[in-house]
């Protein structure tokens, strides 16, 4: 038996930063740190890391200092931030430390280029702003403290950085936002041994009732280290393995002993879908030759799903899903791209879930991993999005699959993700249906992401010009239902477009002879849609299209529904969008969150329970 060195059974802590990889012990840094913008760029030069005076302004970390939430609230140009903060013995006996233990710093995301010092010793340097990194600081001894200290670069002009919706131009415009520059997830504190596990990423296979893990450590371990692993679902064990670790990883593959999985009879009681978000708990120990005790263990889940597409649809666990999605910019007028509280983020799957939505398409943000746990434990499938760059070159091209590539690793395990998106609407590849290098690379994100995660589909542009692609996407704003019907209703509809231009004036695919012959096989979703603005009420605000009253808007809604809602020629749709977010007028929802309309008559209107349009032809 095992007891003795796993973990306590699931995660019990809704706020962990990392809830497929929780430790029983962590101390959360966030709070007050000291703050100072360097327009100039001289801190490096003027000694700032090695300093000991106070910068001059205080922030409340993790919010952006754009933000009014991290008491700075200033959206104007800085390309240059510093932090400063104090880690001292009350933080390391809240995150357990024991001498010989390695000190880990964890910052979730830091947007776009951070140093990070400790008693000015630079210990790190990180290039991304959606993807999290971590630091061991150097050992702090009995009594003392270490300065912290972290520089970030954020050029908000630089339009080779991947950055979303943030606005290059010094005021929102179009569709673009304020900024959210620096420190906007959390950063804590652990302390584990010296050897450790680094990631943990999991396989499913129900089909076969197996699930593969594959376990990184933090150095080559000790001849007869094993990993444990036991897997269980709501209290229930389902299975025990142990794996011989290899230098630098572990690798093992469970079978579950489970008359459901093994013979089918009952396989759906342990299929994860969200309807039924079933999760199947892990505890994970490394123990070294001949340990009575784990050297470190933690704490996961997973869960049992498929994804796949045919005949014109979306399978999800081999069965026909239809896509019911909802954009979401995952923006708060206080803290922008940062959630207020870690509340915050299960509040915002549970109104989509509330609202009907079975998806949520995350609109060019890599969101936090507890907006991914809340997803897989309350049945919310997830499209997960690169934020773009916004022009095309070596350095623009490095820079994104860098960053897409540690936003897969870090994202792999959570059912909830069911596509994974590189690109949309030829963002940063504005030229691709004409110039061959921009194809390539879209072709190249679209391979590259199938060759690390062969199990999940891939949309290689959304909305627009496609290469090979898993789903056919388009973005279609046309507010009069009778259109939508007229282009989408049925099979026979869909084929007088799709192989020409779609109704948004785009090309639908340009990609070889091959590529579009598939990609043109492939399920078609309108992944945006509507975009309706209640009348404006502020200088700047619009939608896509506006209405004047509570009135109208409901009843707009309830046409452009039961437009979609009847058109067979698609697999689904995504609705634009689930809140009102700056100056886009256009969301369900004002941007506090509040509906715009009762929230049980929104619900009827979306899944589809309120009467289509009575004069609207019978398309079959």
């Amino acid at each position: 038996m095992m007891d003795e060195h796993l973990p306590a059974a699931r995660v019990s802590d809704d706020t962990h930063p990392r809830p497929q990889m929780a430790r029983a012990r962590w101390t959360d840094l966030s709070g007050p740190w000291g703050f100072a913008f360097d327009d100039e760029d001289r801190g490096v030069r003027d000694g700032w890391p090695r300093a000991s005076m106070p910068f001059d302004r205080s922030i409340i970390v993790p919010f952006p200092p754009e933000s009014r939430a991290s008491g700075i609230g200033d959206t104007s140009f800085h390309g240059v931030l510093w932090y400063r903060r104090s880690i001292g013995q009350e933080d390391l006996a809240e995150a357990g430390h024991t001498e010989g233990n390695s000190l880990l710093l964890h910052f979730g995301a830091v947007d776009y280029e951070a140093d990070v010092w400790a008693d000015g010793l630079h210990l790190a340097h990180h290039e991304g702003g959606h993807t999290p990194f971590t630091v061991e600081l150097p050992p702090i001894g009995t009594g003392g403290a270490s300065t912290v200290v972290v520089r970030v670069r954020d050029d908000p002009e630089d339009l080779a950085q991947p950055r979303g919706k943030q606005d290059w131009q010094p005021e929102p415009h179009a569709v673009w936002y304020d900024r959210t520059s620096g420190i906007w997830q959390t950063v804590w504190l652990e302390s584990v041994p010296p050897l450790h596990l680094t990631h943990v990423a999991w396989r499913p296979d129900a089909a076969a009732a197996r699930v593969h893990m594959d376990a990184e450590l933090s150095r080559r371990p000790r001849p007869g280290t094993q990993l444990r692993v036991r897997l269980s679902c709501d209290g229930t064990p389902l299975a025990e393995g142990t794996a011989v670790c290899a230098p630098g990883t572990a690798r093992t593959a469970l079978t579950l002993d489970v008359d459901a999985l093994r013979n089918g009879q009952d396989l759906d009681r342990y299929l994860w879908c969200p309807e039924h978000p079933v999760l199947i708990d892990a505890e994970v120990a490394l123990v070294p030759p001949g340990g009575a005790a784990a050297s470190d263990a933690i704490a996961s889940y997973f869960g049992f799903r498929s994804v796949g597409t045919d005949r014109g649809r979306f399978l999800l666990n081999d069965r026909p899903h239809p896509i019911r999605a909802v954009l979401s910019q995952g923006f708060w007028p206080r803290s922008h791209l940062a959630a207020p509280d870690a509340d915050a983020l299960r509040a915002e799957v549970q109104l989509i879930r509330d609202l009907g939505f079975t998806t949520a398409r995350i609109h060019q943000k890599i969101e936090d991993p507890r907006f991914l746990y809340w997803a897989d434990r309350l049945g919310l499938m997830v499209w997960e999005e690169m934020p773009s760059v916004y022009e095309f070159g070596a350095r623009s091209t490095r820079r994104l699959l860098d960053e897409w590539q540690e936003a897969i690793h870090r994202d792999d395990s959570h059912p909830c993700i069911v596509a994974w998106v590189p690109f949309n609407e030829s963002w940063g590849v504005q030229h691709v249906a004409m110039d061959g290098a921009q194809k390539d690379l879209l072709r190249a994100a679209y391979h590259l992401t199938r060759s690390l995660d062969p199990t999940r589909l891939v949309i290689s542009n959304d909305g627009w010009e496609h290469t090979g692609s898993d789903l056919l996407t388009l973005h279609d704003y046309e507010n009069d239902p009778r259109s939508l019907l007229a282009c989408y209703g049925t099979f026979e509809a869909r084929a007088r477009w799709i192989r020409g231009i779609a109704p948004n004036g785009r090309r639908v695919a340009v990609g070889t002879p091959e590529e579009q012959a598939s990609t043109l096989e492939q399920p078609v979703v309108l992944s945006e849609f509507g975009g309706v603005s209640l009348h404006p009420d502020h200088d700047g605000a619009w939608g896509y299209s506006l209405v004047g009253s509570v009135d109208e808007l409901e009843q707009h809604l309830r046409d452009l529904f039961g437009a979609v809602h009847r058109c067979a020629g698609l697999a689904g749709w995504c609705f634009t969008q689930l809140t009102d977010t700056q100056q886009e007028t256009n969301g369900l929802t004002d941007a506090d969150r509040v509906p715009k309309i009762p929230l049980d008559r929104l619900r009827a209107i979306i899944v589809g329970e309120e009467h289509p349009l009575s004069d609207a032809p019978d398309f079959g």
